[in-house]
């Protein structure tokens, strides 16, 4: 199964203040390692939302807005797109993971749907 792991955003993530040098090279070896195990499909860091926008749709209509955007704690900082067993040999790598953050941190987990869940919708 497919997972997207999200690293929520923090008050540094949205500052934009970069990472320090030994947390840079923790992710890169956890990211080794998953790469090693044949789990790690796709990976970024995204900038903050003040470089961002959205397009809010209703109907017909579409609105544009800038970033910043908030609550921070409802933002992503960056994901992974991971082919896992199932969600329990997620969680046990997101244990593993270097905390993303200089303070506390929080990763999400997130099946992706696939076309077998679309197919099983679409003939019942």
């Amino acid at each position: 199964m497919r997972v997207m792991i999200l690293v929520k955003a923090t008050a540094d993530s949205e500052a934009g203040t970069m990472p320090s040098l030994d947390l840079l090279q923790a992710m890169a070896q956890f990211n080794m390692e998953l790469k090693q195990a044949g789990i790690l499909l796709s990976g970024e860091g995204l900038h903050p939302s003040a470089r961002g926008r959205r397009v809010a749709f209703d109907g017909a209509e579409r609105t544009v807005s800038e970033g910043p955007f908030g609550p921070t704690e409802s933002l992503v900082a960056g994901f992974w797109i991971w082919n896992v067993t199932d969600l329990d040999e997620a969680v046990a790598w997101v244990r593993r993971c270097p905390n993303p953050m200089p303070g506390p941190s929080e990763i999400e987990i997130r099946p992706l749907y696939e076309e077998t869940d679309f197919l099983a919708a679409a003939t019942d």
